[in-house]
């Protein structure tokens, strides 16, 4: 039975909490020789994780051959845009060993017509995953986790892997989203924050029976662990 109280650590700053989060996955990662999805995210902790894993000591010991990226969310932008969450993994994949196939990035419209043909696009990309060894996820000073927006209709879909969103209260308005389902089929699911702006959205989130359509990060659970991430001042209310 999965323990309904998540684990939180707590650190100094961003930066120690990146360090942290990066050498967690290192060591979950070390020793898989079979193939191994995870799911990650952008924003400013999610994408500081990356060049903490290129730095890490035992990075080398991880076959990265056998490991596949994953976005539980990605904006509607071309390939390269600066906004795109898979920039920092691309910047990256080169020092790691990772191959750039194993990087599953989500369609932009440089390659398909509408958000709506690329989330449809990624639904079929994940058909191949049965569950993610690691989800990390981020949440935003609003509660928002992928792209799934605080009253929003996204927040409540029940039924498939990815949504279309338009209209995002947060820039650029069109995205690929994982849906809530999706971001609970993991083994683990470490959801990650720092800034104090972000304090009352965490205190919120690990309340139990805090609505998700008011804080769409609370009540999210991996199968095994659910483990939070957090720097002191976005674990100030807790």
């Amino acid at each position: 039975m999965v323990p309904d109280t998540p684990q939180v650590l707590v650190f100094d700053d961003q930066s120690s909490t990146a360090a942290a989060i990066a050498d967690h996955l290192v060591n979950q990662l070390i020793g898989r020789e079979e193939p191994t999805h995870i799911s990650v995210t952008g924003g400013g902790l999610g994408s500081a994780i990356w060049p903490q894993i290129a730095a890490h000591p035992k990075s080398s010991e991880v076959l990265w051959s056998r490991i596949h990226i994953w976005f539980s969310d990605e904006r509607f932008v071309p390939a390269g845009d600066a906004d795109r969450n898979d920039n920092a993994v691309i910047a990256v994949a080169g020092e790691l060993g990772l191959p750039i196939e194993n990087i599953h990035s989500v369609a932009g419209p440089d390659q398909v017509p509408t958000v709506e043909a690329a989330a449809s696009a990624y639904a079929s990309d994940l058909a191949v995953v049965l569950v993610f060894a690691v989800s990390i996820l981020g949440i935003g000073p609003d509660g928002h986790v992928a792209s799934l927006f605080p009253g929003r209709p996204e927040v409540g879909v029940t039924e498939g892997t990815t949504i279309a969103v338009r209209d995002s209260p947060k820039p650029p308005p069109m995205r690929v989203s994982f849906t809530r389902p999706l971001l609970m089929q993991c083994h683990q699911l470490w959801m990650i924050a720092a800034g104090a702006e972000k304090a009352q959205v965490v205190s919120r989130a690990l309340t139990p029976g805090e609505n998700p359509s008011r804080t769409p990060s609370a009540g999210l659970r991996g199968r095994e662990v659910t483990r939070w991430f957090v720097d002191a001042a976005a674990a100030a209310d807790l």
